[in-house]
């Protein structure tokens, strides 16, 4: 039977470290999360104007090598350098949950950024993803939902990921002379994905209005400072989910408006409750855990603290059963701070080639970071990462580390600090008796016990 601060630290957070003391139980966990603590890492690297300025080199750089040839290799410079800043930021994101002590605030900050998902599929998006979490997500983990929403949707990252750059009120200034119209990818997904969720009590003329609505919010691809262009914005008033939105002139703080209406929906509550309860609990949550949590949410307007307070009171929360299979993110990170990787030894796995790779591995995981397939995020449900590959990927890894500490750890060591009191006979008995340090240690990291939380 595991121990709370075992159930806890795989949970909750990404396991043990050897030189960490970590929570053990509800006021543990949440007091990660409070105003002393943490000081929040700035895994985003440079700021948004200095990424929208290198970026901007590049597109300047391009237009210029369309009349000049000779110009190429300066393109591609630009080119290179938003590359490797994109493979500075997977590092940073990396070695965060690696070496923080404080496993549940890393976890959550994971759950948001996959809740609010932007991916990086061309240049700009590379440019400007890594950013999101930093600037929007973690700030506001203690806070209420409406104001990290609203950071969100009104980042650059999430503006340029779902195209509302590109959209245009049909009746705007902009509109009647471009013929250019509505995108209405980041109104679904606000409605779908973010707030009152699929099935909810709306239809696709919410959908446009709310479209239209969002229309005017654009970005400034060479600051990197979200804006609002009134010629852009469709005039008029919009009506969302039954109530009415603006007047004759489009203004920003109508969306501002429309967005805090849609945090506090009670049917955002309740799909904040699934979510919440499917990542960390099971892929099918008891009806009795959603609705506590969605109590919370609902009773205080969706102040976070009090949110995860109900996530963690409840008894379900703290059952034995390791009812999660751990994403290869989880699995990968875990695995490493099993090992004791401080940040002077860190390095080798922050690499985007190599053997000991976690940017490689992942990919050979399924797992690119900052690469979700979709804006829903990556999927929750076990079968989608135990496959035929998945395994023989985490086989491939468990046996790189298990080589890599054969040198300096006994596998009766790494099973007292990977496992705990969550070793079953069977794994301590084929780990301690394996021919080789190396092959102990892997079948630990490949045993079920490892692979569940």
């Amino acid at each position: 039977m595991p121990s709370n601060a075992t159930i806890a630290a795989t949970r909750f957070g990404y396991g043990f470290h050897p030189d960490q003391a970590l929570a053990s139980d509800v006021d543990g966990l949440l007091s990660e999360l409070g105003s002393a603590s943490p000081a929040i890492p700035d895994i985003g690297g440079p700021s948004m104007a200095k990424r929208a300025a290198l970026y901007s080199q590049f597109i300047e750089a391009r237009k210029a090598r369309r009349k000049d040839i000779s110009l190429t290799p300066v393109m591609q410079g630009f080119q290179r350098s938003v590359n490797r800043q994109f493979q500075a930021d997977i590092a940073a994101r990396i070695s965060a949950p690696v070496l923080s002590d404080r496993g549940f605030f890393e976890r959550l900050s994971w759950f948001w950024t996959d809740h609010f998902t932007t991916a990086a599929r061309n240049l700009i998006t590379k440019s400007f993803t890594p950013r999101l979490e930093g600037d929007a997500i973690r700030p506001h983990i203690t806070g209420t939902f409406r104001d990290m929403l609203k950071a969100v949707v009104t980042h650059p990252a999430m503006i340029v990921y779902l195209g509302q750059h590109q959209s245009v009120g049909p009746t705007s200034r902009v509109g009647k002379r471009t013929g250019r119209g509505l995108n209405e990818n980041l109104a679904r997904e606000i409605i779908e994905l973010h707030t009152i969720g699929v099935g909810g009590p709306y239809d696709q003329g919410d959908v446009r209005q709310f479209a239209e609505l969002l229309t005017g919010m654009t970005v400034n691809r060479r600051t990197g400072s979200p804006q609002f262009k009134k010629q852009q914005a469709e005039p008029g008033a919009e009506k969302v989910l039954g109530t009415i939105y603006g007047d004759k002139s489009a203004d920003f703080g109508d969306i501002v408006e429309a967005l805090d209406d849609l945090a506090l929906h009670p049917r955002t509550g309740r799909h904040i409750a699934i979510k919440l309860a499917t990542h960390f609990i099971s892929d099918t949550p008891s009806e009795g855990l959603i609705t506590h949590i969605e109590s919370a949410y609902n009773r205080t307007d969706g102040r976070l603290i009090a949110v995860y307070q109900a996530l963690l009171e409840h008894p379900e929360s703290w059952g034995s059963e390791p009812r999660k299979v751990k994403q290869p993110f989880d699995y990968l990170v875990s695995s490493i701070r099993a090992a004791g990787v401080g940040a002077a030894a860190v390095e080798p796995f922050l690499k985007p080639k190599g053997r000991l790779s976690a940017p490689r591995a992942l990919r050979d995981l399924n797992q690119p970071m900052m690469q979700a397939p979709g804006p829903d995020g990556w999927p929750e449900e076990a079968e989608r990462w135990i496959t035929a590959q998945g395994l023989a990927a985490r086989l491939q890894w468990a046996t790189r580390l298990g080589r890599e500490l054969e040198a300096r750890a006994d596998p009766r060591d790494f099973l007292s600090v990977a496992l705990a009191d969550r070793a079953s006979p069977e794994v301590t008995f084929a780990a301690t008796r394996a021919a080789e340090k190396w092959e102990g240690i892997a079948l630990i990291l490949a045993s079920p016990e490892f692979n569940r939380r």
